[in-house]
């Protein structure tokens, strides 16, 4: 089996070495495409995240000797005059002298006017793990003690809050210990207070959907985008400020049981960064490549506008994005969990082409690529874990 498995691994890379000379032309509107950082003191990081302050952009991710390993922590690095400072860590998991346990995924926020938050998670695995807060008030450089978020609250899971116009403050979360459920956590107070709505109805599919980002379509119209077990992008909708949901439904757009990010930009149009990758035969889990982005004016349908990455070494993933104050869009990922990529993109250089059927399009004699796996084996710098 394992011979086969190589066999089928030498052929697909060969074949992905030829389609690599043609060159991706699914790059326009990229103007910084760069590492946040060249060295570091830990091999493994991920879960990158980004934000905008007052002093500057920040961002924050996991490092350690890999994930689940008890020295995970999370580190920050803020980009002062044209470059970025070096990770330095913000946080840990020491519970007393005896235990500790890693740190998982943060998530920045910026409150306007306010405070940087920083949300991120403690525990031995995500079905355990309990949320954390810290806070700066000079754009990431020194931070507040951390405090525990109230019992049954982990704050937003892996994407960022998104302040409504009705003023509240909601945070898309979701939980693993019985099953994949998503809840939304809302405050009126800007994140020192917190209820939970949900979970949401998991649809007549009972689909599995984790790690939820929100799109705000206005008046109070919502919409969800979650990473899931079934193959697709699943979505819901509400029409109160997030009060309501309909029940959990496939997009037409594919999922690799990946992470993903979106964002509503000011001008109305909905931004999706993923892997468009449809897992082979009827697999849960697929490659981590290639990192594409798609814009949409309704959340229904999508046009592809850039891949951010096309080899076939996986993997390129967990993205975050946000839209600057000056209208570019900022992008954090994971790159081969070896470091982190930030690219800045400027919207109004985009050529797009819709996504029909849920493939994405071909330019100029380029397809991306699309590696093959079996499933049987976690890919390189992965665990066997949902992460």
């Amino acid at each position: 089996m394992k011979r086969t498995i190589v066999a089928l691994l030498a052929v697909y890379f060969t074949a992905a070495g030829l389609q690599a000379q043609v060159p991706n032309p699914w790059r326009s509107g990229i103007l910084v495409d760069e590492f946040i950082y060249e060295q570091a003191s830990f091999p493994s990081c991920h879960a990158a995240t980004i934000a905008e302050t007052p002093q500057g952009m920040v961002v924050a991710f996991f490092g350690g000797t890999r994930e689940r390993h008890p020295d995970v922590e999370i580190y920050v690095c803020r980009h002062e005059n044209g470059r970025w400072t070096a990770p330095v860590s913000v946080a840990d998991g020491v519970v007393n002298d005896t235990l500790r346990l890693p740190t998982w995924n943060p998530v920045l926020y910026q409150v306007p006017g306010g405070e940087l938050q920083l949300y991120y998670k403690v525990g031995p695995k995500p079905s355990a793990w309990w949320g954390m807060l810290k806070t700066s008030s000079d754009g990431g450089r020194t931070w507040s003690t951390a405090r525990k978020l109230p019992d049954g609250h982990i704050g937003p899971v892996k994407n960022k809050p998104v302040l409504l116009a009705n003023g509240s403050l909601l945070a898309p979360s979701s939980t693993e210990g019985n099953g994949w459920h998503i809840h939304l956590e809302v405050s009126a107070d800007r994140g020192t207070t917190w209820r939970k709505v949900g979970p949401l109805d998991r649809g007549a599919d009972t689909l599995d959907a984790i790690q939820p980002s929100i799109l705000d379509h206005g008046n109070g119209k919502l919409q969800l985008i979650a990473r899931s077990r079934n193959r697709a992008l699943v979505q819901a909708w509400s029409v109160d400020y997030g009060e309501h949901w309909s029940p959990l439904e496939k997009s037409a757009l594919p999922n690799n049981n990946s992470g993903t990010d979106a964002v509503t930009m000011r001008d109305g149009r909905h931004v999706l960064v993923y892997n468009h990758v449809l897992p082979p035969g009827d697999l849960a889990k697929g490659p981590r490549t290639p990192l594409n982005l798609a814009v949409s004016g309704d959340g229904k349908r999508w046009r592809a506008a850039l891949i951010l990455e096309d080899s076939p070494i996986s993997q390129y993933s967990y993205p975050s994005v946000i839209q600057a104050s000056d209208g570019l869009l900022h992008v954090v990922y994971t790159w081969r969990r070896e470091r982190i990529k930030h690219v800045v993109i400027d919207p109004k250089q985009w050529r797009l082409k819709p996504i029909r059927n849920g493939k994405w399009p071909k330019r100029g004699g380029y397809s991306a690529p699309e590696p093959a796996t079996d499933g049987t084996a976690p890919e390189p710098g992965e665990e066997r874990n949902r992460t």
